[in-house]
């Protein structure tokens, strides 16, 4: 997500963080490497002339110039106007004060609805609310099918007994959700290939029976500039309240998301960064920012642990860790818990300062597999007390897990790592990552011994 502008804007920026003192010369070429960077993405050419003419404009203040350090300034501009741009606050749907609440999902064919729908719904249940869905969808063959097995899925009901009249069906889902005592209904409408005067006589009819509260668009991230006239389409015959942006995992170059609130007004809601169900986000502004800025986003990387552990798992595991005890059902906890927070390279460029080290670097997320193998070839006693793992019992969880002995051993080492780190956090003391550089091999990395750096110095000396 936004892989590419990351990279250009934080080349852009690399330079003037180095600098001591900082020119007009200087913010200039810097300027000029940014509008690229974002014309490159598909970002709307106005936008673009209007976000570095504003970001010049402040770089070349006195208070940069003159600051004892001028390159983090202009970084600090750079991130506020992104911010700016992203929309500056998140912006949540509408709540109302009668039950329930209708939200009318909106777009072109292809766009995304129906798993949008189905992932709005489970977003929103995660929140104690209980949603409905209603299939009016009746163009696209198998939409409704669809619904229904997405429905079954994340256990919501689909209220689909119509399937002649969109109205009709809009008008019996709201009658079985009221009668269900259900709190949220979600509309999902049907698309065309392209816009056209049915598509938005349909949308206006539905709307009108449904009187929404929430109008959402949702918009094909990686279209670029035509989402973005898209939603222009919309906006001009069925107002909305707010975008939803669908496909930001694949190879979006994120023109739409910079792009469609600066030239619709309306904000981005949503974001779905996966295939799965449980992969749709809330938009925070400043959280993208910091992430296309390479400054890591640690509230969404803690909003995901805790919708990866349990609230009782999350308790437990608090309160040992705040002793400085890191045994290996921790350790198996913690890589479950990952694999449920989505790809791995994802969530570690969550982490500050994490992101940029790990950009050469292949991750193999099988090796999750193979520890989590490990550990569940040890004894309950084992995984409570590592100390009791010598070479015979070493042998036995290499075999049972189909590894071998030295993979046992990197294990044995990495929890030591872990804990060590963790009395660290315990004590107030800030986490190091060592050996996360880019130069690092691909595959798990190999903590050195200290004894071996013992050695290595007394030969120099020698």
């Amino acid at each position: 997500m936004f892989d590419t502008l990351s990279d250009r804007l934080q080349g852009a920026l690399g330079d003037l963080r180095k600098r001591g003192t900082l020119d007009e010369e200087a913010i200039s070429r810097a300027m000029r490497e940014i509008r690229l960077a974002l014309l490159e993405a598909d970002v709307n050419l106005d936008v673009v002339k209007e976000f570095t003419a504003k970001v010049r404009e402040r770089a070349l203040g006195q208070d940069v110039l003159k600051s004892v350090t001028p390159g983090q300034q202009v970084v600090k501009i750079v991130h506020e106007e992104l911010t700016s741009l992203l929309g500056g606050g998140s912006s949540r749907i509408v709540f109302a004060s009668k039950q329930p609440t209708v939200v009318l999902l909106a777009g072109l064919q292809g766009s995304g609805k129906t798993s949008t729908a189905a992932k709005l719904a489970l977003h929103l249940r995660r929140e104690k609310r209980q949603p409905a869905l209603v299939a009016a969808d009746l163009q696209r063959p198998a939409a409704i099918e669809q619904l229904e097995q997405l429905g079954r899925q994340i256990e919501v009901p689909v209220y689909s007994a119509e399937r002649s009249d969109p109205v009709a069906a809009v008008r019996d889902g709201l009658a079985r959700a009221a009668t269900d005592e259900r709190d949220l209904v979600i509309l999902d409408t049907a698309g065309r290939t392209n816009v056209d005067e049915a598509l938005m006589d349909e949308l206006a009819r539905v709307r009108d029976v449904a009187r929404p509260h929430n109008v959402l668009l949702v918009l094909d991230a990686m279209t670029g500039q035509e989402a973005v006239r898209v939603a222009e389409a919309f906006q001009e015959r069925v107002a909305f309240d707010g975008v939803i942006l669908t496909k930001l995992d694949g190879d979006a170059r994120g023109g739409a998301a910079l792009s469609v609130r600066a030239v619709t007004g309306k904000p981005v809601k949503y974001v779905s960064v996966g295939e799965k169900v449980e992969q749709l986000e809330e938009f925070h502004p400043d959280r993208m920012a910091s992430r296309i800025l390479g400054m890591g986003d640690v509230v969404s990387l803690v909003e995901k642990a805790e919708q990866a552990l349990e609230e009782d798992e999350q308790q437990a595991m608090e309160a040992r860790l705040r002793k400085g005890q890191f045994t290996f059902d921790d350790f198996l906890s913690a890589q479950r818990m990952l694999r449920k927070m989505g790809p791995l390279q994802g969530v570690l460029k969550l982490i500050p300062g994490i992101g940029s080290q790990l950009k050469d670097v292949e991750i193999d997320e099988r090796e999750l597999k193979r520890v989590e193998a490990i550990v569940l070839s040890m004894t309950p006693q084992e995984r409570a007390l590592p100390k009791l793992i010598d070479g015979k019992r070493r042998l036995r969880i290499a075999r049972g897990s189909g590894t071998n002995v030295q993979q046992v051993n990197r294990l044995m080492d990495a929890r030591k790592e872990m804990e060590k780190m963790m009395r660290g956090m315990s004590k107030g003391k800030m986490p190091t990552f060592p050996g996360m550089t880019p130069e690092l091999p691909a595959g798990p990395a190999r903590a050195v011994p200290r004894s071996s750096k013992r050695k290595k110095k007394k030969r120099s000396r020698r």
